[in-house]
């Protein structure tokens, strides 16, 4: 489960479980009557309360003009919606996923990573005039009121079928999390789009934006769920990119062609400079803030270390740990942190905070001049109980705490060597090391003539499917070559 939709589930989890009286009111964009178990200001309630957990998890991206920017382009659009009375509030969050989402009320979010493979500042109204489109039409309060029903006659139910109760509230919180992440289907999704292409239209962008955005992202998709697949992990995908290619989705481009009548007349635009102005120097990838994954190594800003995991293990990042994974997935070696706090020492950490008994196998990490003590102890692991490795390092006011474990406990001694090895490199970042720590910046520049993507791929920073990388976020992929004069992005 992804670091989002543990969130959400859990942000909706005391509103969906609270009982409230069901009211017919007036969709404002369908002008029919809607059975719903939320009032308007409980909907804004809901988005303001649930607004600073979502800053919190995801972070904010430090950038105040870009911020700036998104919210202005927001606000316009907003403006021409079906409740321009709303107070909406457009943030870009620090994340790398492909995201945009929103919270009743009129609390949106974009993620920096969608943001980079956008290409005009009319596409970006599109993204977010989909999910204003959310918010005007009520989805989110609709799909609750739908939730709710199910509940009560779950309720009903549950009176004749013993032990029934004890499942309703999570099925609830699980429909309201997976809709806002996952999307609202298929019928609410393309209202979104026509209300994001009708919105754009009234503030004289192209409606066909909707469709030049959804072709990238629908390309991004198919890329990334390839590119998933390999590396064995969920893909980062945006929940608005149907399943056919908007080319050959007749509703949608009908959709698109209706919002045309909503043009006031003024030269069409696109903005696209405007909008690259804005993104030089957005970060791509993975935030400084929690760690940059480099080839084998990963570097903390923040906490100003460095480590080097085993070569072709595969680096996962996440908000308590960070973990390096074998090719085969038969070795895990997890690194965490915590406060020295009181412990004179490494082996007096492992014994008093880590509760480790019957050490062996144990002494000083050899190679490193921090304080350091490793030890093979037998501990509960993700692969059950057996052996490991476990090495505590000092560095600063941190220890550094290393688990290494395999999936066959006979394989210990062969990897063993690679775990030592590790705990042995942990550092304090030295020069270099802090600028690796900035994380890849996308650069927007003008391509020179004989330029290619094959060419730029080759200078590029990125360790892996940099060509693919860079057509897709130029749309450009699979195929085109950047033109003499043409406004691209690389990544440095």
């Amino acid at each position: 489960m992804t670091r989002s939709s543990r969130l959400l589930r859990w942000l909706f989890g005391a509103a969906a479980l609270t009982g409230v009286l069901a009211a017919c009111v007036t969709n404002p964009v369908s002008g029919t009557p809607d059975l719903v178990f939320m009032s308007e200001a409980q909907e804004i309630s809901l988005g303001r309360q649930n607004d600073p957990k979502i800053r919190q998890q995801y972070g904010v991206y430090n950038d105040p003009k870009l911020q700036a920017y998104v919210q202005r382009v927001g606000e316009r659009l907003a403006k021409q919606s079906h409740r321009p009375h709303l107070k909406y509030t457009f943030t870009v969050l620090d994340g790398d996923e492909v995201n945009a989402f929103a919270l009743p009320g009129g609390y949106i979010y974009i993620t920096r990573g969608i943001m980079a493979y956008i290409q005009n500042e009319a596409e970006l109204a599109a993204v977010l005039g989909h999910e204003i489109g959310h918010v005007t039409a009520r989805h989110g309060v609709n799909q609750y009121t739908r939730a709710m029903t199910a509940q009560i006659g779950a309720g009903i139910l549950s009176q004749v079928v013993p032990g029934l109760g004890n499942q309703i509230g999570q099925e609830l919180i699980n429909v309201i999390g997976n809709a806002l992440l996952s999307g609202y289907g298929r019928e609410d999704e393309l209202q979104a789009d026509r209300l994001g292409a009708e919105y754009i239209a009234r503030n004289n962008y192209d409606p066909e934006a909707v469709i030049g955005v959804v072709s990238i992202l629908k390309n991004q998709e198919e890329f990334e769920k390839k590119r998933a697949a390999a590396e064995n992990r969920e893909p980062q995908v945006y929940h608005g990119v149907f399943a056919s290619h908007p080319s050959a989705d007749d509703r949608l481009q009908q959709a698109v062609a209706e919002a045309q009548k909503f043009k006031t007349g003024a030269a069409t635009r696109l903005a696209r400079e405007d909008y690259l102005k804005q993104l030089d120097g957005t970060v791509f990838g993975d935030s400084p803030r929690e760690g940059v994954r480099r080839g084998s190594s990963f570097y903390h800003r923040d906490l100003n270390f460095a480590v080097d995991f085993p070569a072709g293990w595969k680096i996962v990042n996440q908000p308590k740990s960070v973990s390096g994974v074998s090719p085969n997935q038969g070795a895990l070696l997890d690194l965490s942190t915590a406060d020295i706090g009181k412990t004179a020492n490494p082996r007096e950490f492992m014994t008093a905070r880590l509760k480790l008994g019957d050490l062996t196998r144990e002494g000083a990490v050899a190679g490193t001049q921090l304080p350091s003590h490793t030890a093979v102890s037998y501990i509960n692991t993700p692969f059950g109980k057996r052996n490991a490795r476990v090495s505590v390092v000092y560095l600063g006011p941190r220890a550094y705490v290393f688990h290494g474990t395999t999936k066959a406990p006979e394989e210990l001694d062969k990897i063993d060597p690679l775990f030592l090895a590790t705990a042995k490199s942990l550092r304090p970042l030295n020069a270099q090391e802090k600028k690796l720590a900035e994380g890849l910046l996308i650069k927007v520049r003008k391509a020179a003539a004989g330029e290619t993507f094959a060419g730029l791929a080759r200078k590029s920073p990125l360790t892996s499917y940099s060509e693919s990388i860079l057509r897709l976020i130029n749309a450009r992929f699979p195929e085109g070559e950047p033109k003499p004069g043409d406004f691209i992005k690389v990544i440095e």
